[in-house]
């Protein structure tokens, strides 16, 4: 058995890893290398392995870093199996046509500035056609139960707690007689987030191949994180005025709707109007609340609850661009969640720039800020930003929370590693 990494190695974006085993070649993963603009540059490289010796595919999860480059798999050969667990077959189809959405905008607009120059027009990275015909191959899967992929080869997914379907992979190789087991660990989620369960324990394996993208950190305690919020939402009340809220669509959204009914009248938020200003993250949200088979036990019962995390009384998921505006200008207290997570894109930007100079605003920041994105300007201290070609003042009250973080830290890594007897080995990809 043989492990090869042509992603998320040295990095934390672009997970693609090749097993060869039992004479077979089997890829985990194809995902995004997102960053800069430099780094979006090797998403359209040649892959570093030969395309038409892959015998079969199996997905971690949805997560556009883990799923990104499978239309392009797909556009450049490889027309096999993709297996992977059901929830994540249908959030798979989600998140790649908003990708080649974006991307045909991203490329229309450089084309714009390209003609101008007399320059060559660029082509997307892989286009809505290109979607449809990759989601063909997508092999949906229960959770626990092995299925064959290949002569001598099985693989069964194990709930990694992390987002809705995503899995651990187990897989069994046998070879001249002998049976070698090789674990995925794919993204592992800390203990204790709502709605998910936590991660499966795994205890045998001849071979781990363990992320470690918060192998260097501990995350803040969830309980004080919560509390945090409370404390917010009430000095909100003081003042008055728009709360804006980054977050990703896929988990974050989810989740921070899950407090808000845990604490819909302790944090005044009966009072406000809330607002899902995401076309993706309603898309996603419904997804979620289809697949609640794979709730943990205590989400389970809140859902049997009347006020339920989804359909709060004063929530409205926006569609439109026009409603989107319209809310730049609603009286009264209200709180905006949209996208990007980390203000790099999507509607936020549009609500920052509209919101962001006023002093009874509150912009809350419930996730990782990366360099080189506006949400790291704001977290820095940035006194003014650009925003969507304008210089704006930064007045606002801007917090950041952690304890949200749907990766396990140090400690949930290395509790969950420590289930393993011996004689598992360890290979980190990341």
């Amino acid at each position: 058995m043989k492990v090869s990494f042509f992603g998320a190695a040295g990095e934390v974006t672009g997970s693609c890893h090749l097993v060869e085993a039992a004479g077979k070649r089997i890829l985990f993963d194809c995902g995004m290398i997102q960053g800069g603009r430099e780094e979006a540059k090797r998403n359209s490289e040649r892959f570093a392995f030969d395309i038409r010796r892959i015998d079969n595919r199996v997905l971690s999860h949805a997560h556009i870093d883990h799923v990104g480059r499978l239309p392009l798999l797909r556009k450049r050969g490889y027309h096999g199996d993709i297996h992977t667990q059901f929830a994540t077959k249908s959030l798979s189809k989600i998140m790649l046509e908003d990708s080649a959405r974006l991307a045909a905008q991203d490329v229309s607009y450089e084309n714009r500035r390209r003609e101008r120059r007399g320059l060559k027009a660029l082509e997307p990275l892989y286009d809505e056609d290109d979607v449809r015909e990759v989601l063909h191959q997508l092999r949906g899967h229960s959770y626990d139960e092995w299925f064959e992929i290949e002569d001598n080869i099985k693989v069964r997914l194990r709930d990694a707690g992390h987002i809705i379907g995503a899995s651990i992979v187990e897989l069994h190789a046998v070879e001249n007689g002998v049976t070698k087991k090789l674990v995925f660990s794919g993204d592992i989620g800390p203990k204790g987030t709502p709605i998910i369960r936590d991660p499966s324990i795994v205890t045998d394996a001849d071979l781990v191949m363990l992320e470690s993208t918060y192998g260097d950190r501990l995350h803040r305690a969830r309980a004080d994180t919560i509390k945090e919020l409370g404390e917010i939402f009430e000095a909100v009340h003081k003042t008055g005025g728009m709360v804006l809220i980054p977050a990703f669509s896929v988990g974050r959204t989810q989740e921070i709707l899950y407090w808000f009914a845990q604490n819909f009248k302790e944090w005044g938020l009966d009072r406000m109007k809330i607002a899902i200003d995401s076309p993706m993250a309603d898309k996603v949200t419904q997804l979620y609340d289809d697949h609640q088979d794979l709730f943990d036990e205590e989400a389970k019962k809140v859902w049997k609850q009347r006020l339920k995390p989804f359909s709060l009384p004063n929530l409205r998921f926006i569609q439109s661009v026009e409603d989107s505006q319209a809310m730049n200008n609603v009286k009264g207290e209200q709180i905006i969640i949209a996208g990007s997570g980390m203000c790099n894109g999507g509607r936020i930007r549009h609500h920052l720039k509209h919101h962001l100079w006023r002093e009874s605003t509150h912009v809350i920041f419930p996730g990782f800020q990366a360099y080189g994105t506006l949400g790291r300007e704001l977290v820095d201290g940035a006194k003014t930003v650009n925003i969507l070609g304008e210089r704006v003042r930064v007045a606002a009250h801007l917090h950041t929370v952690g304890g949200l973080s749907a990766h396990a830290d140090q400690a949930g890594l290395m509790e969950w590693y420590g289930n393993f007897g011996p004689p598992a080995g360890l290979a980190g990809p990341r």
